[in-house]
């Protein structure tokens, strides 16, 4: 657990008054880009909120353990995770529904960050789109289906369908096919057809990465979020907009059941929610933002998913399709690719 000490930051008058000196509020996130985060999100709250702030962080399998494990007297006030893993936790009893109307910038979010799980159960903080990134120098990417062309046999990686990007890519595979299926048994298959041309089945971005820049790979699907890495590399990298369209995902703020300092919660999300606090993140290039009143330069919304017009573009899987098939994708995958 971090404990941290108050920062400077800048005061939001937005905001309520600020907390009693010895409140303490936890919160549970991704463990990418915390320093960003402490000096956009996390100092300037702690100097609002009067409040310690305490941030665990770590991958979403480790901190939903964490939080079904406690869930009957839970250390955890607030925490931020995809959609399919905050409604795996709200199944469990570990989460309660948002009141919106405590969340002064909710009507500022896009339509789809609202109320994704339903019930209110998590809101929409980011999202981003998931499409392939591919040497445009080097080969053509018009379709999902072209990951397979001949030339880029042995060239290519693609997300382990344990990995958030692995479903929503096969899933676009699947549309490429003619088959996009809840099941997704024809693209299972179809990687598994293809899997002796396939270079690895990555489980971290940074693979994928690292890999382009040695030149191992020409092509892969890969998350907006780590796309900030490519435009830096001296290589002639594009982001594909296949005719089937672009998947994606979304992250979301959840309210644990029981929640020791719920009002200091609403307090933080609300704050993270506001047109500011998106803005610079988006600024630096941390989070695509959900909140609609959010204007970015045209060289930052190009490495963002961001506008209208995007978001309503994503092909995105409901988060109820992901939960309720992984394991049958699972058990497909394993015999089909046995990976």
């Amino acid at each position: 657990m971090l404990k941290r000490t108050l920062a400077a930051g800048v005061a939001l008058c937005a905001f309520t008054a600020p907390a009693l000196a010895d409140d303490e509020l936890v919160i549970s996130v991704y463990g990418f880009a915390q320093d960003a985060f402490k000096e956009i999100v996390y100092d300037p709250f702690e100097k609002i909120c009067g409040c310690e702030l305490v941030v665990e962080t770590g991958n979403s399998v480790e901190r939903l353990a964490k939080l079904e494990a406690r869930k009957d007297d839970p250390e955890i006030d607030m925490a931020v995770m995809s959609t399919h893993d905050a409604l795996s936790a709200a199944r469990k009893g570990i989460t309660q529904s948002i009141d919106v109307s405590k969340l002064s910038n909710y009507d500022k979010l896009y339509d789809i960050a609202k109320d994704p799980l339903g019930d209110h159960l998590g809101i929409g903080y980011t999202f981003y789109a998931t499409s392939i990134a591919y040497r445009a120098d080097k080969v053509k990417i018009e379709s999902w289906s072209d990951l397979f062309q001949d030339d880029l046999k042995g060239r290519v990686a693609f997300p382990n369908v344990t990995t958030n990007q692995g479903p929503p890519a096969l899933y676009m595979l699947g549309k490429a096919m003619g088959d996009d299926a809840p099941s997704l048994s024809a693209p299972i298959a179809e990687v598994g057809a293809n899997k002796d041309d396939i270079l690895t089945f990555y489980v971290r971005s940074s693979q994928v990465a690292q890999l382009m820049q040695q030149e191992e790979i020409l092509a892969a699907p890969i998350g907006r979020f780590a796309w900030g890495a490519y435009p830096k590399m001296d290589m002639n990298i594009a982001w594909a907009t296949p005719k089937e369209g672009q998947t994606g995902g979304m992250n979301v703020m959840i309210l644990t059941k029981g929640a020791k300092n719920e009002d200091l919660a609403y307090q933080f999300m609300d704050f993270w929610l506001s047109t500011e606090i998106q803005t610079k993140l988006a600024e630096a290039l941390v989070d695509s933002p959900a909140n609609a009143d959010v204007k970015v330069s045209d060289e930052v919304a190009g490495n963002l998913t961001y506008g209208e017009e995007t978001v309503k573009s994503l092909h995105l899987l409901p988060p109820a399709v992901i939960l309720d098939n992984r394991e049958t994708w699972l058990a497909e995958w394993n015999d089909k690719v046995g990976q």
